[in-house]
């Protein structure tokens, strides 16, 4: 069922990021007159396809094979190594017979396309849920055994500053653009005392092999509801206990409350506890509970599904406005810029040996369950997602390889300089080269995922 549900969101994904970024091209194309041959979503080989239909000049299918897709312009040098019309005068409506200035505008198409569509999920997103913002008042839950414990990071640090620069937010802390720094340095308050704590330069490469970041902000363990008739409220436990040990083990996060009884079905345990009635504004002060409460414990079996029955407190200071739509479409382009921004420093740490390349990029298989696991969480976090694989999809593609978009951007602009059009045969052999490349770079990243997951 999981590689169902891998499968699933992989295609719907790449479907989506595919689509918009043909589209770009199509419609340039189209804005200039070009004629379009084909659009097909996937790749066709051997004719190979689930679905094509004519509409005018333009056959239009989805292919067979859905990593990828063609726009097939009449007169180019694209992926279908047609050199059928390199016999002939150009026509009008072919591409090689357009001015450079639209040739190159069709080919940035899909790249920009690319980069608009992350930036409408962005503004959606911005418009639809907000802004929230969570505060650095809440410390911080380590897990054990990450990166950020390896670094000498604790379960109850207060972050003060990132690089320097203070921080009020968590959401500063986090921000993709800090791992890409150069280097990354925080100060956290630790028992009333400034530390300064170095991140190791391939900190992205040591998240990567823990496939977890290890750190987020601490939620206490504060019950909010106990359930009628279940192991905790036989236990005596209320709405408003703060549970500090389990079987003796101290517990901070309600994560660690989680594991310990679900790891005991069936079997008698401790639960450790502190009550105090709320303030009498209404608000629950968890540090209060832990200094002035009053300790009670009690004897739990937990069900044989490894649960007594209680739900979780939402303690988290958290800053929550809605906004506007010129708000949204302000924030949404300033998150779009941010991210690409850190795509680009992200290669560069890559390029520069800082970050491990195997373990720092993926392929197909890395992509799938990326795009699982983020729909698991949720529809927002699968459609972020895909905005951070469309701006990755449009660097990629914008670089001057042979056979990518950037590759024929430079060839044009190459031919615009020159005066005339670079013999076709040498545009074959550039292609075929780009293309082995590509067919190259995909088997390695297949192999890649498979060894590093």
């Amino acid at each position: 069922m999981d590689f169902l549900s891998t499968t699933f969101y992989f295609i719907i994904a790449i479907f989506i990021l595919v689509t918009v970024h043909e589209l770009g091209h199509f419609l340039t194309a189209k804005l200039f007159g070009m004629r379009v041959d084909k659009f097909y979503i996937g790749f066709d080989f051997y004719n190979l396809r689930f679905w094509k239909k004519q509409i005018g000049e333009t056959e239009y299918g989805i292919g067979v094979f859905p990593l990828g897709g063609y726009v097939k312009i009449a007169g180019m040098v694209d992926e279908s190594l047609d050199t059928d019309f390199q016999e002939k005068d150009p026509e009008p409506w072919e591409f090689r017979a357009k001015p450079v200035w639209q040739r190159l505008i069709v080919l940035a198409g899909g790249v920009v396309m690319n980069m608009v569509l992350a930036a409408a999920i962005f503004i959606g997103m911005a418009s639809v849920f907000g802004e929230s913002r969570t505060s650095t008042l809440n410390p911080a839950y380590v897990a054990k055994g990450s990166v950020y414990e390896a670094m000498g990071m604790q379960t109850g640090d207060r972050f003060v500053s990132v690089n320097g620069k203070q921080v009020s937010y968590w959401e500063d802390v986090l921000a993709p653009e800090t791992f890409a720094a150069g280097s990354l340095q925080y100060v956290v308050r630790r028992n009333g005392t400034n530390i300064t704590i170095p991140a190791p330069q391939d900190i992205l490469t040591r998240i990567n092999d823990s496939q977890a970041l290890g750190i987020r902000p601490l939620m206490p363990p504060v019950i909010d509801q106990v359930l009628e008739n279940q192991p905790a409220a036989e236990a005596g436990l209320k709405p408003g206990a703060l549970i500090t040990a389990i079987d003796a083990t101290p517990v901070n996060d309600w994560s660690e409350v989680v594991a310990l009884i679900s790891e005991n079905p069936g079997k008698q345990i401790t639960v450790n506890w502190k009550y105090l009635d709320p303030a009498a504004d209404g608000t629950l002060n968890v540090d209060k509970i832990r200094q002035s409460g009053i300790a009670e414990s009690a004897e739990v079996i937990p069900s044989d599904m490894g649960r007594i029955g209680i739900a979780l407190k939402q303690t988290l200071s958290i800053d929550h406005r809605k906004l506007n739509p010129v708000e949204a479409t302000f924030y949404g382009i300033e998150q779009t810029w941010k991210m690409t921004s850190t795509t680009v420093m992200g290669f560069g740490k890559i390029l520069t040996g800082k970050e491990d390349f195997r373990k720092s990029m993926g392929g197909p298989i890395k992509i799938a369950r990326i795009a699982n696991q983020s729909a698991e969480q949720g529809i927002s976090s699968f459609l972020y997602f895909v905005a951070l694989l469309s701006i990755s999809l449009a660097f990629i593609n914008i670089l001057p390889i042979p056979a990518l978009d950037g590759g024929q951007f430079v060839m044009n602009a190459v031919e615009g300089v020159m005066g005339r059009e670079i013999p076709i045969t040498i545009k074959m052999r550039i292609q075929q080269v780009g293309m082995a490349l590509l067919l190259t770079l995909f088997m390695f990243f297949i192999i890649n995922d498979i060894i590093n997951p």
